[in-house]
């Protein structure tokens, strides 16, 4: 199959090295948006080591004309929502199938975003005879199939915790953990992540598909934040942490079922280990942990490591490779908006070494 990377940031060059480890892909093309990233090899912006022999390129009519059997698009959407809808419908409406790592919202737009936000990328999708499927590792695989594979293992269930419990130091973004989370900023400024309702707009989509897998009908969805102070002045790999200004956060969305929860989505982000320490702790330097209430109880903790020695790192490639070893399958599949709920399961079926 004929792929085409969108974008070569955190998650792009590690779905570049994705698509050149399976046998089935081929890397056709990569989009950049920066003319400092123009005319470079794929496996350089990747950082292999090696060349792919594939030059990066600003022109999107020029990759679209190659007429690729999916794109995988991983261009940043946080603030630039309408603009990343309109690149996933114009690759739709051409005929291509799309594998994305946002908007987040789409992974389960149903009962999250209006119709008149969700229903053109579905029409684009049909006139296309295209699909599209959004997903990564949260929102995505440590929220959908990871949790509802565990379930299957039930006799009652009072409510399913998805959970991320990471230190967010090593991850370098500064756009993301300044501007987006309000890391760093003053506690009584409020940053776009905290905006009431955008919570529920970003990780709505995982309490209601969980929802829909387990076949409940949500009374409503909620929302909670905190945030703890810096102690005293540290370095991160993003910036400078002030002390006093926001260093720790806290927040959960919950579906509520007859006055209670019973599919949540908890994240504990610290930017130092010893802030928060009344929160739930991680298993090694971070993990996603599912927490199943009923009968029996289960705990399931999912400890993320990469090859370096970092757990962002590997979050980041989890998120990569959730979307590239999906693309025969999404491909396969009917035109339309897909959600996990309408795929198969998907393994690293061809990746062991040989």
């Amino acid at each position: 199959m004929k792929i085409v990377q969108w974008s070569t940031g955190n998650v792009g060059r590690h779905a570049i090295a994705g698509i050149d480890a399976r046998p089935d892909l081929e890397l056709a093309g990569v989009w950049v948006s920066s003319k400092d990233k123009e005319g470079k090899d794929a496996g350089e912006l990747a950082g292999l080591g090696r060349t792919l022999g594939v030059t990066a390129t600003t022109d999107a009519d020029a990759l679209l004309a190659l007429k690729p059997d999916c794109v995988v698009y991983t261009a940043m959407a946080d603030d630039r929502l309408m603009e990343a809808v309109e690149d996933l419908k114009r690759f739709l409406a051409a005929g291509i199938n799309v594998v994305s790592s946002s908007p987040v919202f789409l992974q389960y737009p149903d009962g999250v975003v209006p119709p008149e936000l969700s229903d053109p990328i579905r029409e684009a999708a049909r006139a296309g005879g295209a699909s599209l499927w959004v997903n990564g590792v949260d929102p995505g695989f440590a929220n959908d199939w990871l949790p509802l594979v565990l379930t299957g293992v039930c006799e009652r269930i009072e409510e399913v915790r998805c959970l991320e419990i990471l230190d967010y130091s090593t991850y370098d973004n500064g756009k993301v953990l300044f501007d987006i989370m309000g890391f760093g900023k003053p506690m009584d400024e409020l940053p776009l992540l905290l905006q009431p309702g955008v919570l529920s707009l970003a990780w709505g989509s995982v309490v209601r598909q969980l929802a829909a897998g387990l076949d409940v009908e949500l009374d409503s969805v909620e929302e909670s934040y905190e945030r703890l102070p810096a102690p005293e002045t540290f370095e991160i790999a993003s910036g400078t942490i002030e002390e006093g200004t926001v260093a720790a956060l806290h927040f959960e969305v919950r579906g509520m079922l007859g006055g209670r929860p019973v599919c949540v989505l908890e994240h504990i982000t610290r930017l130092r280990p010893d802030l928060g320490p009344d929160w739930q702790q991680p298993t090694g330097q971070g993990c996603y942990r599912v927490q199943v209430t009923g009968e029996p109880n289960y705990t399931l903790d999912l400890r993320l490591l990469g090859t370096d020695g970092d757990h962002n790192t590997a979050g980041l490639k989890a998120t990569a490779m959730r979307l590239v070893n999906a693309i025969p399958a999404v491909v396969a599949a009917p035109p339309g908006l897909l959600t996990a709920l309408d795929l198969p399961l998907v393994t690293g079926r061809g990746l062991v070494r040989r």
